[in-house]
């Protein structure tokens, strides 16, 4: 399932870009974009570790 950002609590920290081991996230207008969703292998890594709770898996 791919990771959605909720853009409304990102704050653009850059986590999520870091601790994403499929690099599915790149920082664009300060905001966090999930932009290749196919890579995404369900680890939890970002839900876990964004402070703003603003990344859901669907």
């Amino acid at each position: 399932m791919p990771p959605v950002v909720d853009e409304s609590k990102c704050t653009g920290c850059g986590t999520c870009v870091d601790v994403c081991p499929s690099e599915c996230f790149t920082l664009e207008d300060n905001l966090s974009k999930v932009t290749d969703p196919d890579a995404c292998v369900d680890c939890e890594s970002c839900v876990e570790n964004c402070a703003e709770e603003a990344i859901v898996l669907k």
